[in-house]
């Protein structure tokens, strides 16, 4: 498969239509399963993770919810390419070794997804905008039953579903929401904010969730455990973490407007001063300014022509390796941040 595919269809979740989308930028769903009879990927030998990938590709390619979707081979693919899909959501940091057993299916839109022979013989993904867990999970368990009617799962009575990683053992969910905290970062309260939500049994990470780093003020809540609790439970103890934290984020912006509203405005305005008029830009402060234009532009500051949709593709697009696949070639950081300077000029003057 063309990996170019991707960029022919917009990716949906990045739409700012899911309720609290002002805040929640994404939210994700994640189930973990293995194959009974199977040994689990770090374990496994080549041709038993072969055997097991044919099996689960198989079943996706006659199961009438995939009727159009995208297979790739992780280890035909270029690892600018891998950097490119990681970037985008749809891969962990370890899938992007590119292993021959590895494969990754997606659908048109980027909504669903599932990595076969990471950590599991099977990663199973949904991301929708704003905070829509439930939603989110109707979808993912949908998906997982399809494949379950076909598939026999490694599963205990007593324990659960059983994975590579003792934290995964039970349901093998993980619940996350990705957040846009820009107002407690500038008032110094996201610390406390933080330790209150790992107080609580969650566990934040940064925009590329684990192992990564917070960039452009965007934190990933999520939870740890999955054994001896329902499903159900667990969403509804994250989302009620998150819609707490959007609170205190409200709150935070509100004490902005009231106490710092020029301040806030001069960095707003020297954000998109640079951002519409820069030639040279790297990834790193295009993040942090397009951060301040969001705030900005659900403070009302900047004027609603330029929409959150716009700044919320800029995000995912500016991505070092959406910007060389775009082009077809490995760029220098030279190369890379003036075109990403070009698309960014663009993106607003038309907006």
């Amino acid at each position: 498969m063309n990996i170019g595919k991707v960029f022919e269809v917009p990716n949906r979740w990045v739409k700012a239509d899911g309720p609290q989308a002002d805040i929640v930028f994404s939210c994700r769903v994640r189930l973990a399963r293995n194959l009974r009879d199977f040994v689990f990927p770090p374990w496994g030998k080549k041709s038993h993770l072969k055997e097991a990938a044919r099996l689960i590709l198989k079943t996706i390619e006659n199961s009438d919810y995939f009727k159009n979707h995208w297979v790739f081979d992780m280890n035909r693919i270029s690892l600018l390419e891998r950097e490119f899909l990681l970037e985008r959501h749809l891969i962990s940091k370890e899938f992007t070794r590119g292993d021959e057993t590895q494969f990754l299916v997606t659908v048109p839109g980027e909504t669903i997804s599932i990595m076969v022979n990471e950590e599991d013989h099977l990663r199973i993904q949904t991301i929708l905008s704003g905070l829509q867990l439930m939603q989110a999970w109707e979808i993912c368990n949908s998906v997982d039953d399809r494949l379950d009617n076909s598939l026999e799962y490694a599963f205990s009575p007593k324990f659960g579903y059983l994975t590579s990683c003792l934290t995964n053992v039970g349901t093998g969910l993980r619940a996350s929401c990705m957040l846009h905290l820009s107002a407690l970062v500038r008032t110094s309260r996201i610390d406390d904010v933080l330790k209150n939500v790992s107080k609580l049994g969650l566990v934040t990470r940064g925009f590329y969730g684990e192992g990564s780093r917070a960039q452009g003020d965007f934190f990933q809540i999520s939870n740890q455990v999955t054994l001896g609790l329902q499903e159900k439970e667990i969403i509804s103890t994250v989302s009620r973490v998150v819609r707490q934290v959007v609170k205190e984020e409200k709150n935070a912006r509100e004490y902005l407007m009231q106490h710092s509203s020029l301040k806030v405005m001069d960095e707003v305005g020297r954000a998109y001063g640079i951002l519409s008029n820069a030639h040279l830009i790297s990834y790193e402060e295009a993040m942090v300014l397009l951060s301040k234009l969001r705030l900005g532009v659900w403070m009302g500051i900047i004027p609603y022509s330029i929409s959150v949709d716009t700044i919320n593709e800029l995000f995912i697009s500016i991505g070092p390796a959406q910007i060389q696949v775009s082009q077809g070639r490995r760029l220098s950081r030279t190369s890379r941040d003036k075109i990403r300077a070009k698309m960014i000029r663009e993106k607003l003057s038309n907006a």
